[in-house]
């Protein structure tokens, strides 16, 4: 898969025709015409043309969790988005699934979501990734935020002491990929309140005794329910 330079481009610059590609994240379409619709480095590797934001862009890293989403199916793998300049690629060979060549399609489609780990990133920032570990699957209900990639150390808190707090008090299921997207599920209450409280730790994540902050306010919520 050849990497083309990478081209900054900014909001509502032209960056293609809806003949020749289909219009992927980070644009829109304007009377056939493809537009950029953030800040970010053009990506048309693929049949999309992708922006991905210069602002928050995710350093893969081998090993970390992330959460992709499905850019194309190929023959025999699946281009992935991970919030990083280029996607990545999934190998069937790295899905728990028996995949017949060129029925990748059936399995995962554009659009896609799915927990994943960063196998493989090499000097031209080729990316591998994989579902061959535990707890990693297709994502399947709740909802996908997405919050700056560095501040990801802070939502998961010490040792994942943040995020057993959030767990705790709205019996969420939560996933937190180091690339900047967190997946929650659970009831609406409950995912508003993971959604209201981790948009404050990422506005004061600079703040200290932030964690005991945020457990005096759950606990509050909490009896203020019952």
């Amino acid at each position: 898969m050849s990497q083309e330079k990478r081209e900054v481009v900014i909001p509502s610059q032209l960056v293609g025709d809806v003949k020749n590609k289909k219009a992927g994240r980070g644009t829109f379409v304007e009377k056939g015409k493809i537009y950029a619709e953030v800040l970010g480095i053009l990506n048309a590797n693929s049949n999309y043309i992708n922006v991905v934001p210069l602002k928050g862009r995710y350093d893969p890293i081998e090993n970390d969790f992330v959460i992709g989403i499905v850019e194309e199916p190929m023959a025999s793998s699946w281009l992935v988005d991970i919030n990083a300049a280029y996607p990545a690629l999934l190998h069937v060979n790295e899905v728990p699934w028996d995949v017949d060549f060129g029925e990748t399609e059936r399995y995962l489609n554009h659009g896609d979501s799915l927990m994943a780990k960063v196998l493989q990133v090499d000097q031209e920032k080729k990316l591998q990734i994989t579902l061959n570990d535990r707890n990693l699957y297709k994502i399947k209900g709740g909802q996908i935020i997405e919050v700056e990639p560095s501040k990801v150390p802070r939502i998961i808190g010490k040792k994942g002491s943040m995020i057993t707090l959030l767990k705790k008090y709205t019996k969420c299921r939560i996933f937190v990929g180091q690339n900047g997207r967190i997946w929650i599920d659970g009831d609406d209450d409950g995912m508003k309140k993971v959604i209201d409280t981790i948009k404050m730790i990422e506005d004061e994540s600079l703040s200290y005794g932030l964690t005991n902050r945020i457990e005096e306010l759950l606990k509050k919520d909490a009896k203020d329910v019952h």
